[in-house]
């Protein structure tokens, strides 16, 4: 086995639920539509995943703390409905994890250790999202504890992996 890589440290947050909006007909307005009526019931994201499918509609990955679940879902589908989205659906169970240290950018090897060791653990991610700093996925909320631990033989982390403050 080779040598683990430095980094600055695991980070990861559990009781997080995930929901998908599908398929929002192409508008320049689907993500803040979304985001601000999120906000306006006080709803904090934990992450967020934009994208477009093959007919260039919108899809949406968004992590919620557990506890905002109904509520986030009520909301969603009040816009799922406003936009005409396809489909809405959701994980009640999920957990982040997120990798990360100072220039990551300059350091291409992680993701890719990252998700190699994820998968080894036979772990499926649901979705990633990365910064200038790091990189973060979710999994299933059982497998957290799998993945911290995969993680650890790939990466040295000074401090061990840590959860999120749930101050939020």
């Amino acid at each position: 086995m080779n040598e683990p890589i430095k980094i600055g440290g695991i980070m990861h947050s559990d009781g997080c639920s995930l929901l998908r909006l599908m398929s929002a007909p192409p508008s320049l307005d689907t993500a803040g539509l979304l985001l601000a009526a999120l906000a306006k019931c006080g709803i904090s994201l934990e992450l967020t995943v934009q994208t477009v499918d093959q007919d260039d509609g919108g899809c949406f990955a968004l992590v919620v703390a557990r506890k905002d679940l109904q509520r986030t879902l009520e909301v969603m589908e009040e816009v799922r409905r406003e936009l005409g989205a396809q489909a809405l659906s959701y994980l009640p169970d999920v957990a982040v994890v997120s990798v990360f240290g100072p220039h990551l950018r300059e350091k291409p090897r992680i993701p890719g250790l990252m998700f190699t060791a994820i998968a080894s653990a036979g772990v499926p991610v649901l979705a990633i999202a990365n910064s200038i700093s790091s990189v973060s996925c979710v999994v299933e909320g059982p497998y957290l504890t799998a993945v911290i631990d995969v993680l650890g033989e790939v990466f040295w982390v000074p401090q061990g992996a840590a959860p999120r403050p749930k101050a939020y």
